[in-house]
């Protein structure tokens, strides 16, 4: 077997990762958190005093030179006046502001996560902007290279050659089997409350890329069947060069959507992990919707 190890990018499905490490803080939470209640209690009413009646005139005029009776003070009997109860003014509750920085973020996935290794695959800008952008592309069988939210393989993509074929080389797989490591490490639990936490802020960069009238956690759903619809295919895997990138020889899988093909890309062993993991959000997700 002759060994001819060649070089090139264009076949770098680390933009996956991506969708699938941030899959995990998005998979299982479908409902935004409730709003704390601004309703101030309402002011009773306040009984006035009865205005006085005025006496009545008489109509009958004094007979000139007669005796007018001088009548008697009556005695001023003082009711007390009942006073209203003093009102308690309820101010609202301040709105919540929730830090959406890049460095909130990374902050918020390194206290949930086992490994410092995801503080080193996330960028370091616009991270809420990437994970939609990127989530949303998968979802519609596309991608966008220049919005992936984690950084690339630092090893570059290798094939090798036999029998006049080119093949996939199997370290080429290795690449991202840290990636699935650290994907495994985070609790879906506590991901679920931490979607809660940015699922606003999430809606609202949706809206102004997609339909406004469409819920993300929707979207975001189709993005996840379109990894997990994704066929297994064997090893080794034939590829050819068409002077830009590798493609597949088979085009069966040269068919299938860009999200989908990078995710074969990424091995048989790897992917099978990724897979087993969004099936278990994926179920997690349908149980909090029952």
């Amino acid at each position: 077997m002759s060994s001819n190890i060649e070089q090139k990018t264009k076949l770098v499905p680390h933009f996956v990762i991506a969708v699938i490490l941030f899959a995990v803080l998005a998979a299982v939470f479908l409902w935004p958190a409730p709003e704390p209640s601004l309703t101030e209690p309402l002011a009773r009413p306040v009984p006035l005093p009865e205005a006085e009646q005025p006496a009545k005139e008489s109509s009958e005029e004094p007979q000139p030179n007669a005796f007018v009776p001088v009548p008697m003070p009556a005695e001023v009997v003082l009711q007390p006046v009942e006073q209203p109860e003093p009102q308690v003014q309820v101010d609202p509750e301040p709105a919540i502001i929730i830090d959406t920085s890049d460095a909130a973020i990374k902050s918020a996935l390194l206290n949930i996560a086992n490994t410092p290794m995801i503080g080193r695959l996330l960028v370091n800008d616009s991270l809420l902007q990437r994970f939609v952008v990127t989530v949303t592309n998968t979802a519609n069988s596309d991608s966008a290279p220049n919005f992936q939210p984690l950084v690339p393989p630092t090893q570059s993509f290798r094939i090798y050659q036999q029998a006049d074929k080119n093949w996939i080389d199997a370290a080429s797989y290795k690449r991202y089997t840290g990636y699935v490591e650290a994907l495994e490490t985070l609790d879906n639990e506590q991901l679920l409350a931490l979607y809660a936490t940015y699922l606003p802020d999430i809606q609202e960069i949706y809206s102004e890329i997609g339909n406004p009238r469409t819920a993300f956690s929707e979207v975001f759903v189709d993005a996840l069947d379109e990894l997990l619809d994704t066929p297994e295919i064997p090893t080794p895997v034939e590829v050819y060069s068409d002077s830009v990138m590798y493609k597949f020889k088979d085009q069966r899988f040269e068919n299938l959507s860009l999200p989908q093909k990078q995710l074969l890309r990424m091995g048989p062993d790897n992917m099978r992990r990724v897979k087993a993991k969004l099936r278990e959000l994926k179920q997690a997700l349908q149980d909090g919707l029952e």
